[in-house]
């Protein structure tokens, strides 16, 4: 192992003594040892010191795990302000939630969570007035509820329920099989599925699902993911006799996912490459024995999703010459792209998500992030707008074509997750679950604002606080972003901002370049070689902060996760000056070899890849890890992870915060929190989701409050 000039103490697992407070000194980092890895790209050198933390189950990572852990958590458990901010969590966290109902066969089916529980049950009735019978419960699966129900599908007759488990937030799924009536669990098992659901066949007697090849068992949370295929499973038999309906062996970067039509008539195959919004389409006629699969869409120049069908008639929700989105039909007998209709046009408003049931659409849009749901005949003709409580995200929607009612979810920032009951025929919504929270809304406010970014392009950004905020530069304030992969960020209440705001803290979400929340412009403008228009986004919205008073540099924090993650860490290294703390969360910290690891590949689209020459040259010049600078005072920073995260590797986090440690000049701490038995966030019980939560404002409240 080679030492850099900063490492003048031998390497131990155990911090140094922690007195005086912490908070006054400069921390006794655990040293890490570098070694010498130079990779070449495109002619330049790229030193990579820390290349053995990608290994996560070495020895010598599990030592600088636990080493760094003691850091961190000694710090944490003498900030004062840490139990009263948990306390507090717990408090308003113990409430009911109840998830949007749904319908198969003649039975209902919704999740419920009754407070604290660390996974949400699901339960089952006849009808909606009678007494709902549990029926699966994942919190008897484990003591710490770090496994989890990840995937879930009834058959059409409401009888079978296939249900995928996960453990410690892992991205691979088992599938089980219970019978609904009894509640009894079947033989069947289908293991190494990731990125697929079920679907069923309307014979009741098994299901279509895409899996890849068996990993490695030692490196299944590090190893690529490649040669996706669809599968069908029959009822009662073993894995191993599974049929292999579809796959791409010459495109081994293929996602593959099946879904049945309404009427059971066809399969659906759908054909993805990364991230981005463009996908094929394929169907096979199940109707006929031996039937092949035909290419219906096979230009990947466009997403297309299936909305629903009647008989050879298929309407897809596409982006096909259509930014925002529109909605086509295509008869699959007569399927020449002559032959097309268009149903709903494109419109101003950015197209969220469409269903069809009670021989009509729900159109579910984005005005400037916020909600917005029409109801059109089958020609796309207006025929009502549905009243929403206010302004806000809804979810739900869903039901067959021949349901005349259905179920949807209204939230706002102050409004808890609310489920009404929607009839088609009348337009009319009843309260069906509202939940009960200690918190008295009135007593916050919500604005949207719109600021000019470097290159003049106008953003919006959510603002909310307690009332009677004072514009005096001096109120703690949380930045949060994303701006990637097409994800909208619209307004959701959140019990974790709510105990922020409550204690006086500010929270603010600027809908960046490279969301959805402006249609698929929107989304290609914070993409590869435009990247750097998100980061902009984000410095503009601090700025705009601080310029109207709302906060100061000193007392501005910047957090996301995942790509929001790589956010946080590309404004950190380029404006270290502007924010007064930063928590990058699961963060893609490392640009040059992110696609080598689990489903890594997959985000070139998004980001661009180091194997071209244009690209690298963007994605070094604000790669995180490559743009630490020795010698500079960073933010105060909390970087979270977890150990065997498979979506994006804790590697990147694990040289982020070695490289970090090394560079930084300052009093200021920078710590980094792994979390064990967790993985990307999926599933994560209540509990360290609570624990995690309070250690981030503790920290937050004590870098900005000095």
């Amino acid at each position: 192992m080679e030492r850099t000039q900063a490492q003048i103490a031998p390497y131990s697992p155990t911090p140094h003594s922690l007195t005086p407070p912490l908070s006054l000194l400069m921390l006794p980092y655990p040293i890490t040892p570098t070694v010498e890895q130079k990779d070449i790209y495109h002619g330049l050198e790229v030193t990579d010191p820390y290349r053995w933390l990608e290994d996560p189950d070495s020895e010598q990572s599990r030592t600088w795990i636990e080493a760094q852990n003691q850091l961190t958590f000694r710090y944490l458990e003498q900030l004062s302000q840490r139990e009263s901010i948990r306390q507090r969590l717990t408090q308003l966290w113990d409430y009911e939630k109840y998830g949007t109902p749904f319908q198969a066969g003649d039975r209902y089916f919704y999740f419920k969570n009754d407070g604290l529980q660390n996974q949400s049950v699901l339960y089952t009735l006849n009808s909606l007035e009678d007494q709902p019978r549990v029926l699966f419960d994942p919190n008897q699966l484990s003591d710490d509820g770090t496994i989890a129900l990840s995937g879930l599908a009834i058959s059409d007759d409401g009888q079978w329920m296939a249900y995928a488990l996960s453990t410690s937030g892992s991205d691979w799924k088992e599938w089980y099989v219970r019978d609904v009536e009894t509640g009894e669990d079947q033989s069947d098992r289908v293991k190494w599925a990731k990125f697929s659901g079920v679907a069923w066949t309307h014979d009741h007697q098994g299901f279509f699902y895409s899996r890849y090849p068996e990993p490695s068992e030692t490196t299944q949370f590090e190893d690529i993911n490649y040669f996706h295929k669809l599968y069908y499973h029959q009822l009662g038999t073993d894995q191993a006799e599974d049929v292999l309906v579809f796959e791409l062996p010459e495109q081994k970067e293929a996602l593959i996912d099946g879904e049945v039509t309404e009427d059971g008539n066809y399969l659906i195959i759908t054909v993805r490459f990364g991230s981005e919004p463009k996908n094929l389409i394929y169907y096979k006629d199940l109707t006929v024995p031996y039937a092949p699969v035909v290419a219906l869409i096979d230009q990947l120049e466009a997403s297309y999703h299936l909305i629903n069908s009647e008989g050879s008639l298929c309407w897809f929700q596409t982006n096909l010459d259509a930014p925002r989105g529109r909605v086509i039909a295509i008869d699959l007998e007569n399927a020449q792209r002559d032959q097309w209709q268009e149903v709903i046009a494109e419109t101003s408003e950015t197209l969220d998500n469409v269903s069809l049931f009670g021989h009509q659409f729900v159109v579910s849009s984005l005005k400037d992030a916020c909600s917005q749901i029409k109801i059109l005949n089958l020609q796309g003709e207006l025929i009502r707008v549905v009243e929403l409580p206010g302004i806000g995200s809804v979810g739900g929607f869903g039901g067959k074509r021949s349901h005349t009612e259905t179920f949807y979810s209204f939230t706002s920032f102050t409004t808890p997750t609310t489920i009404y009951r929607y009839n088609l025929e009348t337009g009319e919504s009843t309260l069906f679950r509202q939940p009960q929270v200690e918190f008295d809304p009135h007593d916050y406010e919500v604005q949207q604002v719109f600021y000019q970014s470097k290159d003049g392009t106008q953003v919006p950004m959510f603002i909310a606080h307690k009332k009677g905020l004072e514009l005096n530069g001096n109120n703690l304030t949380c930045l949060y972003g994303y701006g990637g992969f097409n994800v909208s960020l619209t307004p959701n209440f959140s019990i974790a901002n709510l105990v922020w705001m409550e204690r006086g803290g500010v929270y603010a979400i600027p809908n960046l370049r490279g969301g959805g929340e402006y249609g698929e412009a929107w989304h290609q403008a914070g993409t590869k070689l435009n990247k750097q228009n998100v980061f902009d986004d984000f410095i503009a919205a601090a700025e705009w902060l601080i310029e109207h008073a709302y906060t100061s540099a000193s007392k501005l924090a910047i957090s996301g996760g995942s790509n929001g993650g790589l956010l946080v860490g590309a404004c950190m290294t380029q404006r270290p000056d502007l924010f007064g703390a930063a928590l990058p969360a699961v963060g893609v910290l490392d640009m040059l070899r992110f696609p080598k690891f689990t489903i890594g590949w997959a985000w070139t689209s998004d980001y661009g890849s180091p194997d071209d020459p244009e690209e690298f040259k963007a994605l070094y010049a604000y790669s995180p890890l490559h743009q630490l600078k020795a010698g500079t005072s960073y933010p105060a920073t909390l970087i979270t992870t977890a150990d065997h995260d498979d979506r994006v590797v804790p590697a990147h986090s694990f040289k982020f915060a070695a490289a970090l440690q090394a560079a930084h000049q300052g009093t200021q701490p920078v710590l980094i929190r792994i979390e064990t038995k967790a993985g990307h966030g999926a599933g994560k019980p209540t509990a360290k989701i609570i624990e995690e939560v309070a250690d981030k404002w503790a920290f937050v409240e004590a870098v900005l409050e000095q």
